[in-house]
């Protein structure tokens, strides 16, 4: 099957979470199990100076912008084969500082932005030699694409376009502009309806892909059905119970030549579920690394993430001011909001021997701390699939979630299964219970047998991509015989 892939970031290109991580792995994947598949994206500022590779096509975009034309070009490179990547240079939208935002402040032109990186991918859809059965966009960056293909076969003579798939990756983030942004797409008038693309006069990116793609799915089955309830829809469950028989949850998968603790190169040393005692050395490199002192019976918890409302940061916040009072560490790697920020870093500021805070991030610092941690922390109000607490569980680190979304559908309590538990879960969203849960890991890691067969278990659960792609390949026929 031919893929066109869409998305405004991929690892190991650009990347602010876990999207990007999750389409330059589905693109390999896809690849390797003997597809074409193509990734779309633009070319950010320093892409093409870590990646001298890059070759320009001979390509020109003049695409309207409402009443604009707005030029660009493409360059490629190809990864492996059955691998290649195309990237949109247009360096007044992209040539910037950031992705979306600048100084936690979002461009103003970020609809002209998106819109028009929409309107390159559904281009190349439509002209390239090499035509994509599969035209699969991501989150609401490029979400407007099927409602272009729809309408250039509907008015433009496209005669055999794509089958077009969406997966919102998170729904709380929708692309959503003042009703003047539609002009940009240049559709006739009739696309700007409740029913479409038009939401509280605004225009919403993200429900025009619901409303339009040929198959949605989003990035695990529990939060499939969390967004069509009112609670967690953002106020478009209405629209996803209306596509419910077009609409996939499928968890995502992990990338394990990326992570795996056995040939890692970011770590002090390398181990297995069978030779776990370089678990030992990481912890006390990544203690060291911190500047807390280096103990190897303290139990030491990690974070990584955003440090935004999401993310549980509120409530681990109330649960360490609770739990530091015993012996343990605690490690954090984020950045987000300013008032969290400094709510960790003044934890570490009172608690200089027990918590460390790096504001920012670094790749090879994140494997490090998945490999050197004994308890990963993700105690998040929502969370659609999360990559963590999987990556957490190849690495031997116990993970601490919520359970909600993809942290429910991949962690086993013991509760559910004492002989696979690889995890520990709460449900209530407050600092109370997650500091019960803190208290269960440490009664666990007070028994020597109990701690390894959890490590065990996370080592052993599988995630890998070879499951995940055979899901959106059934997918894909779907959206192929779909009649839209």
């Amino acid at each position: 099957m031919k893929v066109l892939l869409a998305s405004s970031e991929v690892h190991p290109f650009s990347k602010t979470g876990g999207l990007a991580d999750m389409v330059g792995a589905l693109g390999k994947a896809l690849a390797r199990a003997g597809h074409e598949a193509r990734i779309v994206t633009p070319l950010y500022r320093g892409i093409y100076e870590k990646f001298p590779g890059l070759k320009p096509e001979d390509w020109q975009f003049d695409l309207p912008l409402g009443a604009k034309q707005i030029q660009g070009k493409l360059f490629s490179l190809d990864v492996e084969k059955n691998l290649t990547i195309y990237f949109v240079e247009q360096d007044e939208f992209y040539n910037r500082a950031g992705i979306y935002l600048e100084n936690d402040v979002s461009y103003a032109d970020n609809a002209e932005r998106f819109i028009f990186f929409s309107k390159c991918a559904a281009h190349l859809a439509r002209y390239l030699p090499w035509q994509p059965e599969i035209v699969h966009v991501h989150d609401w960056q490029a979400a407007i694409v099927p409602a272009l293909i729809l309408h250039q076969r509907q008015n433009e003579g496209w005669g055999n376009p794509p089958a077009t798939c969406l997966t919102i990756h998170n729904l709380a983030y929708q692309g959503t502009f003042p009703r003047e942004a539609f002009a940009l797409t240049n559709l006739p008038q009739e696309f700007f309806t409740p029913e479409r693309m038009e939401f509280f006069d605004h225009l919403n990116c993200l429900k025009t892909g619901i409303a339009f793609a040929d198959a949605i799915t989003t990035v695990s089955p529990r939060y499939a059905r969390e967004i069509m309830t009112e609670e967690y829809g953002c106020a478009l469950d209405g629209i996803l119970r209306k596509r419910k028989n077009s609409f996939y949850g499928i968890l995502n998968g992990v990338d394990y030549e990326e992570w795996n603790p056995a040939s890692d190169k970011f770590l002090d040393k390398n181990f297995s579920a069978t030779r776990l005692g370089g678990k030992t050395a990481n912890k006390l490199a990544l203690q060291e690394e911190f500047h807390l002192p280096l103990d190897k019976n303290i139990p030491l918890f990690g974070t990584i993430s955003r440090l935004a409302e999401q993310k549980g940061v509120d409530i681990q916040l109330g649960a360490l001011e609770e739990m530091l009072s015993t012996d343990i560490q605690f490690v954090l790697l984020g950045s987000g909001a300013t008032a969290y920020e400094r709510g960790y870093q003044e934890l570490a500021r009172r608690f200089p021997t027990k918590v460390a805070v790096r504001v920012g991030y670094d790749e090879t610092l994140a494997h490090r701390i998945e490999a050197g941690c004994d308890f990963y922390l993700m105690p998040s109000r929502f969370e659609p699939s999360g990559l963590n607490q999987m990556y957490s569980l190849r690495y031997g680190t116990i993970p601490i979630v919520r359970a909600t979304g993809g942290l429910d559908d991949s962690v086993i309590d013991m509760t559910e299964d004492a002989d696979c538990a690889n995890g520990i879960k709460f449900r209530e969203y407050s600092a109370r219970a997650l500091a019960k849960a803190i208290r269960k890991a440490l009664a666990i890691y007070q028994q020597a047998e109990l701690m390894r067969r959890y490590r065990r278990n996370g080592m052993k659960s599988d995630f890998s991509w070879n499951r995940t792609v055979a899901e959106y390949l059934r997918v894909y026929k779907t959206a192929k015989s779909a009649t839209r």
